[in-house]
């Protein structure tokens, strides 16, 4: 008994063991150890589960066998019987690999798995669907990690996520072996028996067990380099978006668990953020996600332009693969851009910003365009040689990569997951293949449209059925003769490579940006601006003109004017320049040319459709680009369309004014208002003058001059006056003139402070200098400063409201305050983001703050109560049952009421009787004694309460003098400050005086006791 008890307490420890294993190969050694000491074999899949479930008995594996139970007992797995005499094998052991091992072994299936890393290393962080999160919390996922998805957190990175399933596959029998890598499907032999080999794997190592294994299903899930055969691939690709993910190593220390959380800012909700941050380092966002997991976790979408200005690109070229690839990118500048916009936006709170190492014992910073995203066209196939049939089947981003700003990527791998299994099932119950293909692919088509709002609400009922996941599903959209094309009689086709094998089979659409559909005459318009003034070069066409190589290199020298030297160039030596051009294009900007130099200059007249196809690159590319500063004409000219300077200030004062689309109908309502008419005559004068200056730019003159002087001049003049309108203009103003202000104080002589100080109190403005002033005490210097800038530079803030006093706000708190209630959530008056609030009653929730205010349950729009009262939500029993109790509450006051004005207001009670006989009602005796004895009863109430009524009032009274002293105390702050630097200064100032009087005569008889009695009153009162 005591070896059995023993042995328990060891495998016990061992599942401990097991459950905190922190890395790949620690979960693989203490699952085999604690295989070892049961004595049982996980190749046993059919009995493995039940055999481990009676050995161990420990308080935490019971909770987690509870866990497991209740998901195996869906109907659809058939008591794990549903697939039993399947075999099936998953390539790669990522998230949606594993979860689909999961799903099959608990069908019955005999489930492989081959990962060709020892390690899981991705940092990343994965954003979670509530199903999903109900999914993994019901397959026991708190029980292998504590903290997941605690509170409102519905992320977790992808490591964390694959250790978890892993070690659910391991305890249902899925085999997992690492450092295996898959090459091909083998075909099963020709000449053989029934019983022969069937569908194989090649892998390497080739001489691996699973080598010599038959499979019936083969499951794709390695990721967007999918090497499985006859699926062919389709990309999206948008307009470039260049997105940063940088990992930074988590200490867990108390600071930076204090640090707040980004779930997903962008630019057109907080705009003050990116401008603020641009302005201060040089980084310009779209957006930036910040969570925190084992690493701190950011996500960025950076712009191109300011990749190039802070060094992270080196070279700008329009093709993508080569704008990003790895030569072209600076990896120390790209860690300085990823920390410094990490510091900001986390405030300068997390105390260290060190990198996190990846696999490749690198800093964790990737840069890369997230809208290349590839899609397959189909979803399974089946194959079938020689009498043996083999399903074929991806998920994960193998079969749909996501669009990473709406975080689908697991939640839609989950789904694919699903469907994988179900389709596994149906393989298993003897379903045609044809109608296996069809049912898949009409699933697959409704796969990329879901959402979290389009997907079933009831999460406790989710299986592997998709009737139970999709909404008004249609299971045969797709027919079975849609499909024939995806069942394979033929042999497979051979080759050497699995990448060249992708390659051939992949029809990607738009692998480059796509090329600018310019028209000639506007590209020929752009071509003379960009060349005009260049020595020998005039473009009047888009053929003859280019022949000499002296417009290419001028368009070259336009933009980089350091590659090369214009004036060295030789007019006649057409050919060099060409070629010059040419291998610089395709050096430093990657525009391959269409012909060598010396066939274009070689005298015929070059193609022109190829020559708007090549000079359509470089608009392409330069386009928006600024010009070098050492060029006369500006950053901003760099366009075809290029207006003159006069132009230019007056489209800044036409964009200030709002312009609004007026529909026919409103035209005659509109032309009567005062205020339209005003702002349409102020566009119409800004109009005048634009066309005013348009039409003058060909003259040229004293003419010229005079007529932009004058459109300046009343731009200049429209530009103040809207700038004094704006509050932000007024107040960096107000800020500039109190520190011009304060300086010129502080580099005035004693004299100069003492005869501006007189003349700032007595409100005497002019000189006095011709009065001197001997020498004075540093203190009265020192005084009249402070007190001279105390005055100037009130520090006051203005009230928001009488009743609240204003918060003091530090500088970074100011500069990181977000928007108004829009971006407020009005339970928790933390701030709240498009993609997670709920508004209800005209205000925003957090989805974990929308709840009953009574029992904290999660409320749905539609079934809650509002109280506007008290601002508080509830649910509709308790907001019943509170209304209810509020009306016997307000019952109760009224007759109390009632009763204390009854007693208190009456003074003859032979009226108050005579009235209450009138109003009462013939009843019963006792009903009139209750009523006769009902005013004694009043006025005893009204002198035992009278304490509590002076003890409330003068708690009110205290409590109101408080709040006027805490709404005004930075008032009385400010005058304690005036009166004790004031008073001194006063008695100085007599001395001051004093001595200016006697230096400069004796003491008139008419001032002498006005002097007397200051000396005797005030001084001594001073002393």
């Amino acid at each position: 008994m005591g070896e059995t008890e023993e042995e328990k307490d060891q495998a016990g420890k061992l599942f401990e063991n097991f459950i905190q294993a922190s890395t790949c190969k620690g979960t693989l050694q203490s699952f085999n150890l604690l295989c070892r000491l049961l004595d049982l074999d996980p190749q046993d899949h059919e009995t493995f589960y039940c055999s481990l479930k009676t050995r161990l008995t420990s308080w935490r594996a019971k909770a987690l066998w509870t866990k497991l139970d209740k998901r195996t007992c869906h109907k659809e797995y058939k008591k794990g019987q549903a697939c039993v005499g399947t075999k099936c094998l998953i390539i790669g052991g990522g998230p949606c690999g594993l979860r689909t091992a999961i799903e099959l072994a608990l069908l019955g299936a005999k489930v492989v798995v081959i990962e060709k890393r020892d390690t899981f290393s991705r940092n990343n962080v994965l954003h979670l669907w509530p199903y999903t999160i109900h999914d993994l919390k019901g397959l026991g996922a708190k029980k292998f990690y504590g903290k997941f998805c605690a509170g409102a957190i519905d992320h977790i990175s992808i490591r964390q996520l694959q250790l978890m399933l892993l070690k659910i596959a391991l305890l249902v029998a899925v085999e997992f072996h690492v450092n295996v890598e898959f090459v091909k499907l083998l075909e099963p032999p020709e000449n053989q028996e029934n019983d022969g080999p069937g569908w194989r794997a090649e892998i390497r190592p080739s001489d691996h067990p699973m080598a010599n294994i038959d499979f019936d299903v083969v499951v794709g899930a390695d990721g967007r380099r999918n090497t499985l055969e006859g699926f062919k691939r389709k990309e999206f690709r948008g307009k470039l978006a260049i997105a940063i993910t940088a990992n930074f190593v988590n200490r867990n220390t108390t600071a930076e668990a204090k640090v707040e959380e980004i779930s997903g800012v962008a630019f057109i909700f907080n705009q003050k953020f990116f401008l603020d941050l641009k302005e201060e380092t040089g980084i310009d966002l779209e957006n930036i996600v910040y969570y925190k997991d084992n690493t701190h976790y950011f996500v960025m979408t950076a712009k191109k332009q300011s990749l190039l200005d802070k060094g992270v690109i080196i070279h700008d070229y329009i093709d993508t693969e080569m704008l990003l690839c790895s030569e072209n990118v600076n990896q120390e500048a790209l860690l300085g851009y990823a920390r410094e916009a990490a510091d900001f936006g986390t405030n300068y709170q997390l105390p260290t910003l060190d990198f996190a190492i990846n696999a490749c014992g690198q800093p964790d910073v990737a840069m890369f365009d997230f809208t290349s995203m590839y899609a397959s066209e189909n979803a399974a196939l089946v194959r079938e040689r020689f009498g043996h049939q083999l399903l074929v089947a991806l998920v994960g981003d193998s079969l749909l990569e996501p669009f990473w700003p709406m975080g689908t990527g697991c939640a839609r791998g989950f789904l694919a997951a699903f469907d994988s299994a179900w389709m596994v099932k149906r393989w298993a119950e003897g379903r045609t293949p044809l109608e296996v293909l069809a049912e898949r692919e009409s699933l697959y088509r409704i796969l990329p449209q879901t959402t979290t709002e389009n997907i079933g609400k009831n999460f406790e009922q989710y299986t592997i059925d998709p009737g139970t996941r999709y909404p008004n599903l249609i299971s045969t959209c797709v027919r079975q003769n849609q499909v024939r094309h995806l069942y394979i009689n033929g042999e497979l086709p051979v080759k050497s490579c699995s990448l060249e094998r992708n390659a051939t089979i992949r029809h990607p659409v738009n692998l480059a940006r796509r090329e600018s559909e310019i028209r000639p005459g506007r590209l020929l318009t752009w071509c003379q601006k960009q060349t005009e003034g260049y020595r020998n070069v005039s473009v009047t066409d888009l053929t003859t003109s280019w022949q000499s190589g002296l417009a290419l290199c001028a368009l070259i020298h336009r933009f980089r004017s350091h590659l090369i030297e214009f004036d060295s160039l030789n007019e006649e030596d057409s050919a060099n320049n060409l070629q010059l051009a040419c291998d610089l294009a395709e050096r430093e900007f990657g525009i391959r040319p269409f012909t060598t130099g010396v066939e274009m200059a070689a005298g015929q007249e070059p193609d022109k459709t190829r020559m708007v196809t090549y000079l359509s690159k470089f608009y392409e590319l330069f386009r928006g680009t600024p010009l070098p500063i050492s060029d006369s004409r500006g950053a901003d000219e760099n366009s075809e369309d290029y207006p003159s300077k006069a132009v230019r200030s007056m489209n800044k004062v036409l964009n200030l004014v709002p312009r609004k689309r007026v529909p026919k109908d409103e035209k005659k309502l509109e032309d009567t208002d005062p205020t339209y008419k005003r702002r349409r005559k102020v566009c119409s004068y800004l109009e005048e003058a634009t066309n005013f200056s348009s039409q003058s730019a060909s003259c040229v003159g004293e003419g010229r001059g005079v007529k932009e002087n004058k459109v300046r001049s009343m731009a200049s003049q429209l530009l103040s006056k809207f700038e004094e309108s704006n509050p932000s203009f007024t107040l960096r103003r107000q800020k500039k003139a109190q520190t011009q202000n304060a300086r010129e104080f502080h580099n005035k002589s004693i004299k100069e402070k003492a005869v501006h100080l007189r003349a700032l109190f007595s409100g005497d403005v002019t000189s006095t200098s011709q009065r001197t002033v001997g020498k004075v005490s540093l203190a009265i210097a020192a005084r009249a400063e402070t007190l001279v800038t105390l005055y100037e530079t009130d520090h006051r803030p203005k009230a928001s409201s009488p009743c609240s006093p204003p918060a003091p706000l530090s500088p970074g708190s100011l500069r990181r305050e977000f928007p108004g209630s829009g971006d407020q959530c009005h339970s928790c008056q933390k701030r709240v983001y498009v993609v997670e609030r709920i508004s209800a009653e005209g205000l925003y929730f957090h989805r974990e703050c929308f709840r009953c205010d009574t029992c904290g349950s999660i409320l749905r729009q539609g079934g809650h109560a509002f109280d506007s009262e008290q601002g508080k939500l509830y649910c509709k029993l308790h907001f019943t049952q509170r209304k209810n109790g509020m009306n016997h509450r307000r019952t109760f006051n009224s007759h109390l009421g009632a009763g204390v004005q009854e007693g208190s207001g009456t003074q003859t009670p032979d009226c108050d009787t005579t009235e209450g006989r009138q109003s009462q009602s013939p009843g019963t005796i006792s009903s009139r004694l209750r009523k006769c004895l009902s005013w004694p009863l009043s006025v005893t109430r009204a002198v035992c309460d009278s304490p509590r009524l002076l003890s409330r009032w003068v708690h009110g009274t205290a409590q109101a003098a408080g709040l006027h002293f805490r709404a005004n105390v930075q008032d009385y702050v400010f005058l304690y400050e005036l009166l004790s630097l004031g008073v001194p200064l006063l008695f100085m100032l007599q001395e001051v005086l004093l001595q200016m009087y006697s230096e400069t005569g004796p003491v008139s008889q008419s001032i002498q006791p006005l002097l007397l009695w200051l000396e005797e009153h005030l001084g001594h009162r001073l002393m």
